[in-house]
C-alpha cells in the first residue's frame, strides 16, 4: 500500500502578519494599503510619529493608542515598526507581565527596554578564504583512550582565482573542518586570530559528486587569500548585559548563568559607556526599537514613575502605549483617571484615537484576513461575516474563518459557503451570546 504525501512549507498565520506598514502615501493615508483599512486619521498621526523619530524628534516622549477593543491598536505599533525598517527592533508586551515573584517591576521593564534597542557592531578580520584544493589529516591516538584515534594536525591548500597556498593547520582548526562537513572543492574562511572556520559553500568550479545536492554554490574567491574582510553583528543592549554579567563572575562561569537574577546597575552602565565608545569609533550604529506596551492600564503607579524617567533616557526606544479603558482607577491607588493613567505622564504623551470600523470597512478587512488565512468565501458568507462583525464583534467574526474553512472541507467544497458560516457560529459562540448564556443558566453556575 503506497500513501502519496505532499510536502508543505510550515507557515503560521498571525494576528498581524498581513501588516506591512501604515498605508500611508506622500503623507496621505489610503482607504485600504498595506494590510490597513480605515482609521484614517490615526494612520496619519503614526505616520507624522515616524518621520519625528526618522528625523530624532522623539526625545523624551512616547505615544498613547487609545480606542476600544477591536480597533487596530496593536496593527498600529506593528506598523510602525515596519515603517522603520526590517532591522528594527519590535518587543512587545502586556502591561501584567511585569508582575513577578522573582524579579522585580522595575527589572522586567528595563529588560524590555534594553530588548527594544539594537547595535549594529562591524567588526573587520583578517581571514584566510578560499576553496579547499587539497585537504590532508593526519589522525593519532586519544591521550586518554588509546582505541580511539583523534585529527592532531592537517595539511590545508586554498585556491583563489589568482593565488594558490598550502598551510599547515593545528588539530583545533582541522577538527572544526571535519566536524563542518569540509571537504575539497569547498569555499571556507579561516580567521587569522581564533582559527574559527566558516563554510561559505561549494565552489561552482569544482568538481560535482552528484547531479543534485542541497550544498549552495558560490563563487571562486577572487583576490588574495588572506584579506580582511567586514563582519556585521546586531545585538541587543540586554543581550550585552547578558554577556558582561555572566564572564563578570566566577559563579556563572562554573554554573551557568541565571538569567532570571538581577543585573546590577554597574554592569549596564560599563555597557552604556562600550556602546557610546564604539558609536563614537565608528565601529557600531544605534537601532532604536519600538517597544510596545499593550493594556497599558495594567501597569502601577511605581512603573508608571519608572516609565517617567526611563523615556528621558539617552538610549531609550520608542515607547508606544496602547489602553481600551474610559476613566479607571490607577493601580495603587485610589484615584481615577483618563485611560487608568497619572495625568503627569499623559501630559507628555502624544495621543492617537482609534474609532469602531464602519460596515464596510469590517466587510474589507474580512476580506484581507480571508486572503491572508488562505480561506476562499462565497459572497453570502462574505455578508454574513460582516453582518456578524457588525453586530456582535470584528474580532468574533475574524476567529470564524478558519472553523468554517474546516466545516467546508469536511463537506468536500474548497469554498466556504453561508451554511458553513451559520455553522461554525453555532459551534463558537461569541460573547455576548456566552453572556445571555451566563444570565440564562445564572441558578447552575458556581459563585
Amino acid at each position: 500500500m503506497s500513501v502519496s504525501v505532499s510536502a508543505r512549507r510550515f507557515e503560521r498565520v498571525g494576528a498581524h502578519s498581513h501588516i506591512k506598514g501604515l498605508g500611508v502615501r506622500n503623507g496621505v493615508a489610503l482607504p485600504v494599503a498595506d494590510g490597513f483599512v480605515g482609521q484614517a486619521e490615526a494612520r496619519r498621526a503614526a505616520w507624522v510619529v515616524v518621520q519625528m523619530i526618522k528625523q530624532g524628534k522623539m526625545a523624551g516622549r512616547a505615544v498613547l493608542i487609545a480606542g476600544p477593543p477591536g480597533t487596530g491598536k496593536t496593527a498600529l505599533a506593528v506598523a510602525i515598526a515596519r515603517e522603520l525598517g526590517e532591522d528594527t527592533p519590535f518587543v512587545a508586551i502586556s502591561g501584567s507581565e511585569i508582575y513577578s515573584a522573582e524579579v522585580k517591576k522595575t527589572e522586567v521593564l528595563t529588560r524590555a527596554l534594553r530588548s527594544a534597542i539594537g547595535v549594529r557592531v562591524r567588526e573587520y578580520r583578517r581571514v584566510y578564504e578560499g576553496m579547499v584544493k587539497k585537504l590532508e589529516v593526519r589522525f593519532d591516538r586519544h591521550p586518554y583512550n588509546p582505541w580511539y584515534q583523534i585529527p592532531v594536525e592537517g595539511v590545508v591548500t586554498l585556491k583563489t582565482a589568482s593565488e594558490e597556498r598550502t598551510f599547515t593547520v593545528d588539530g583545533a582548526i582541522i577538527s572544526e573542518m571535519l566536524a563542518k562537513g569540509v571537504s575539497e572543492g569547498d569555499v571556507v574562511w579561516i580567521d587569522e586570530e581564533t582559527g574559527r572556520v566558516y563554510k561559505v559553500g561549494r565552489a561552482q568550479a569544482a568538481e560535482r559528486k552528484y547531479d543534485l545536492a542541497s550544498a549552495k554554490l558560490v563563487e571562486l574567491p577572487k583576490g588574495p587569500i588572506l584579506k580582511e574582510k567586514e563582519f556585521v553583528h546586531t545585538v541587543t543592549l540586554h543581550d550585552l548585559d547578558l554577556m558582561h554579567s555572566r564572564s563578570g563572575s566566577i559563579f556563572s562561569l562554573l554554573f551557568g548563568g541565571g538569567e532570571e537574577r538581577e543585573i546590577p546597575p554597574d554592569v549596564r552602565r560599563g555597557v552604556d559607556e562600550t556602546v557610546k565608545k564604539w558609536v563614537d569609533e565608528g565601529r557600531a550604529e544605534l537601532l532604536p526599537g519600538v517597544l510596545f506596551i499593550d493594556d497599558v492600564h495594567m501597569l502601577d503607579i511605581e512603573a508608571f514613575s519608572f516609565l517617567s524617567r526611563a523615556m528621558e533616557s539617552d538610549l531609550a526606544p520608542i515607547i508606544v502605549l496602547a489602553s481600551n479603558r474610559g476613566f479607571a482607577k490607577i493601580r495603587g491607588t485610589d484615584y481615577e483617571a483618563p485611560h487608568g493613567m497619572p495625568l503627569d505622564l499623559l501630559d507628555r504623551l502624544l495621543i492617537i484615537e482609534t474609532r469602531p470600523y464602519t460596515r464596510d470597512e469590517i466587510r474589507e478587512i474580512l476580506k484581507i484576513r480571508a486572503a491572508e488565512e488562505k480561506v476562499d468565501l462565497d459572497e453570502e458568507a462574505l455578508e454574513l461575516l460582516t453582518e456578524i462583525g457588525a453586530e456582535k464583534s470584528l474580532r468574533y467574526a475574524v476567529q470564524l474563518l478558519t472553523p468554517a474553512k474546516i466545516l467546508a472541507s469536511e463537506r468536500g467544497s474548497e469554498r466556504v459557503g453561508r451554511k458553513d458560516v451559520e455553522e461554525a457560529a453555532k459551534l463558537f459562540v461569541s460573547v455576548k451570546d456566552s453572556a445571555a448564556h451566563l444570565k440564562q443558566y445564572e441558578e447552575i453556575f458556581l459563585k
